[in-house]
């Protein structure tokens, strides 16, 4: 795969961020540095508040208490272009019309960088070819989404993010409902991005996934911080009881030397049984 160009990193960080939809507190007083240049992983059971805070970090909702700060300052004071400049949002649930081609949608990436005196330029026209490079997705420039497979239609749409050219990406279960071919293929990506400078933020379901493919590890539970470090660091068997009500034993990757569950059953069988 082609390499791609560095990008400045951007920090972006929580103060004291509280959540809420309603009345109902998802994440109350949060605290949290992302590193800069790594890829961080957030990770716990559903409900916890993983989407909920990455909507607050992309400014998608407000918070009901404390701050997101990006390089420093309060993202809701900032321009929303501005911000499309910096950050950019892959959803969970994102879709496109039908028949759109892969550049087609690569090219929305490009709308922030638009207006009324910055029209479609040949630097536009370089990125987009940096983006579908980055992708590996030369040769399926000119397909439609739709005649794609779940793991080449998911590298389209994180192409149309690098094509946004934002030194910081948020991905939303970048790889939830491929098989693990792609999966892998999803991930490896990432990774790419990230030695190419990205400072990425990913929503992960699979602890052993999270903890190969991050740099960074962010446990969440009941809307608060459980534990953030070096994956190989901060996961432990009583981490994954506390976060999943699961007993298990760790092992370490023989390749890549992170954690790996194996074992694994639920906690209140072993206590049923009285063992």
């Amino acid at each position: 795969m082609t390499s791609i160009s560095p990008s400045t990193t951007a920090p972006l960080e929580t103060r004291a961020l509280s959540m809420a939809y309603g009345e109902r507190s998802i994440i109350e007083g949060l605290n949290l540095r992302l590193p800069a240049g790594q890829v961080t992983a957030i990770v716990g059971p559903n409900g916890c508040g993983k989407s909920t805070l990455l909507a607050g970090l992309a400014r998608l909702q407000k918070p009901s208490g404390g701050a997101v700060l990006l390089d420093g300052k309060a993202i809701g004071s900032l321009p929303t272009r501005e911000v499309a400049r910096r950050l950019a949002l892959l959803p969970q649930d994102a879709s496109a019309p039908e028949g759109l081609t892969v550049a087609e949608l690569i090219r929305f990436g490009r709308q922030p960088h638009q207006g009324l005196f910055q029209q479609w330029s040949e630097n536009d026209q370089r990125i987009i070819e940096s983006a579908l490079r980055a992708a590996d997705l030369v040769e399926l420039a000119e397909r439609p989404l739709e005649s794609m497979s779940g793991g080449q239609r998911q590298r389209a749409w994180i192409a149309m993010a690098i094509a946004q050219d934002t030194p910081l990406l948020l991905l939303d279960e970048p790889t939830s409902a491929l098989d693990l071919g792609h999966q892998i293929e999803v991930f490896e990506l990432i990774r790419q991005l990230a030695e190419a400078g990205k400072t990425i933020v990913m929503v992960v379901h699979d602890l052993s996934s999270a903890c190969r493919y991050a740099d960074h590890l962010v446990a969440m539970k009941d809307g608060r911080l459980l534990a953030e470090g070096a994956p190989s660091q901060v996961v432990t068997a009583g981490l994954v009881e506390a976060l999943y009500g699961v007993r298990c034993t760790l092992m370490s990757d023989p390749l890549s030397g992170t954690p790996v569950i194996v074992g694994a059953s639920r906690a209140r069988r072993h206590e049923a049984a009285g063992t």
